[in-house]
């Protein structure tokens, strides 16, 4: 049985983590199926988007462990590869959160650009209960996300989040119900599904270098460059020629 599941559609991959007896929990060989899941799904031209979920009950319920070896900084890397390799995709990401996050399945939910939870969602660190400081960037993504304060309750005092009180802090973007989570996501992931390839990469990537960014002067020079170059592309000039056509036949 294969540890996850790619599907295909409207210009969207959906990758399933498929161990639901494990609850998904990543594993050594699950991290190896998403690398050449992720190398497969980024060669193809015809994707402009990622959906990352998990098969019920669970969305991810952590990292085995047992797998660390005798370095546990180098096993703790490896194990940590299958949600960092996801971090790295130039493609839009989509968390579809049906079911619990816990530990590494909550930094594969936080490495994700937006976040979907379903009524049945928990987002649970967890690390401190089980003895463990918390690793892959955990404290960092989930500070940025909802800010100090909720990652100190979430972090040092083991708040849990289900799907409602996750959009209610800023953790996720919409709640919904559990058996609409994936058309929602796929309704939404499928906007980018739809725009020019090139355009959509390069913009999440500005997206994400803007970020250091100070001065909304300094913005504008960073956006200037890749804007000028999209009014060359083929996909915009098409869309304004049919704009003046429109324009014309109402004069």
């Amino acid at each position: 049985m294969n540890l996850i599941d790619v599907t295909t559609a409207d210009g969207v991959a959906t990758i399933t983590l498929n161990d639901p007896k494990r609850r998904n929990a990543v594993t050594l060989p699950m991290c190896a199926e998403i690398d050449e899941a992720m190398n497969s799904v980024e060669a193809d031209e015809s994707i402009n988007a990622l959906i990352v979920t998990g098969n019920p009950p669970a969305f991810c319920a952590g990292a085995d462990l047992s797998h660390l070896g005798d370095s546990a900084e180098e096993g703790l890397l490896t194990i940590y590869e299958g949600f960092l390799r996801i971090g790295r995709t130039p493609l839009p990401t989509i968390a579809a959160v049906n079911g619990a996050a816990v530990g590494a399945g909550m930094n594969l939910a936080l490495i994700c650009d937006l976040r979907l939870a379903g009524r049945s969602a928990r987002f649970d660190t967890r690390f401190l209960d089980l003895g463990l400081h918390p690793g892959g960037g955990h404290t960092w993504m989930y500070q940025n996300i909802c800010g100090p304060q909720t990652a100190t309750a979430a972090i040092l005092f083991s708040q849990v989040f289900d799907g409602e009180e996750a959009a209610r802090v800023g953790l996720a973007f919409q709640v919904h119900d559990d058996d609409e989570l994936l058309a929602a996501a796929q309704a939404m992931a499928a906007k980018a599904g739809s725009a020019p390839r090139d355009l959509v990469l390069k913009t999440k990537r500005t997206m994400q270098d803007i970020r250091s960014v100070s001065t909304q002067r300094a913005a504008v020079d960073h956006e200037l460059g890749p804007q000028a170059w999209s009014t060359r592309q083929a996909a915009f000039q098409d869309r304004l020629a049919k704009l003046k056509a429109k324009i014309s036949s109402k004069s």
